[in-house]
């Protein structure tokens, strides 16, 4: 199985990317966390792209938040998949975060998902690397199953007990 590796500019994005952690654990998929800032610290970012595939590493998920250039700067050095969360910001709820990674020139893709959408950016990551591990790739089925499960209890809980008393059970 591959691995994964979750990189952030700051602590203050570690709330949001330790989803993206959780739901690696929940498929059993080994990965590293750090907190490398691409601007305050060139240096140790160059290094750690450049040698991320080296130590096994087979897709990068960044968060970033404002400028949100660690996603793009990840792609621009590291030669496999990159997928950029875009934080959520005080200043302009993460739409600027998430221009800034979408945007990325012809030639540098990074796969984007939803403002702090960690969780899905570990699925996707999850995806990538099912396509040579069949393991894998039934773990994301049966997940999808009980995604499916749950939709299910929950159309069947609003039918019994109707919409006012599930709205208070909420």
């Amino acid at each position: 199985m591959g691995k994964v590796g979750i990189l952030m500019g700051s602590d203050s994005d570690l709330e949001i990317m330790s989803k993206a952690a959780k739901m690696l654990e929940d498929f059993e998929i080994d990965y590293e966390m750090n907190i490398i800032s691409a601007h305050r610290q060139p240096d140790v970012f160059i290094d750690y792209a450049k040698t991320a595939a080296d130590r096994g590493i087979d897709v990068v998920i960044a968060g970033a938040g404002g400028a949100a250039h660690l996603p793009g700067m990840c792609a621009a050095i590291f030669p496999l998949p990159v997928i950029g969360v875009p934080i959520h910001t005080k200043a302009l709820g993460g739409e600027d975060s998430l221009y800034s990674i979408v945007q990325m020139p012809s030639g540098i893709p990074v796969a984007t998902v939803a403002i702090d959408g960690a969780a899905n950016a570990a699925i996707l990551a999850a995806k990538m690397l099912a396509i040579h591990d069949l393991d894998l790739r039934k773990k994301l089925e049966k997940y999808k199953v009980n995604l499916k499960d749950q939709v299910v209890a929950k159309d069947q809980k609003l039918t019994e007990i109707g919409y006012e008393e599930y709205l208070k059970q909420m």
